[in-house]
């Protein structure tokens, strides 16, 4: 019985060790580079909610009123979506302060397509 409870409590203290490895790894990790822009992946694009993430401040770009706002956080019911449910861009050529100047080439070159727009234009045509 001793032996059993000795195991258990090494098997539990080994495993929480490499777990606190793990979070320290990943607080301490390199950033990701594009090897062909040589630009670090530094935003996150929601072509849902036109807004970015910079990964590195950990704040949302997007806008209200027409006007460029930054929080920690995405208010609730924002434009109607949720960034969870919907598609994430990577944005791999520009690692600068400032994503927001690019708002209309990134909504060109990664629309949002709502699935629902799809679904009726595939029973119209029928």
């Amino acid at each position: 019985m001793k032996k059993t409870i000795t195991l258990i409590a090494i098997m539990l203290f080994c495993c929480h060790a490499g777990f606190a490895q793990n979070a320290m790894n990943a607080e301490t990790s390199t950033p990701l580079f594009n090897p062909v822009t040589n630009c670090q992946l530094r935003y996150y694009y929601f072509p849902n909610l036109e807004a970015y993430f910079d990964t590195q401040k950990s704040i949302y770009y997007y806008k209200e009123k027409g006007e460029w706002i930054t929080a920690e956080e995405i208010p609730d019911g924002y434009r109607g979506y949720s960034i969870y449910n919907k598609s994430t861009v990577y944005i791999t050529d520009y690692d600068d302060d400032y994503p927001c100047q690019f708002i209309e080439i990134h909504k060109k070159k990664y629309p949002y397509i709502n699935s629902e727009r799809v679904k009726k234009m595939v029973l119209s045509k029928k």
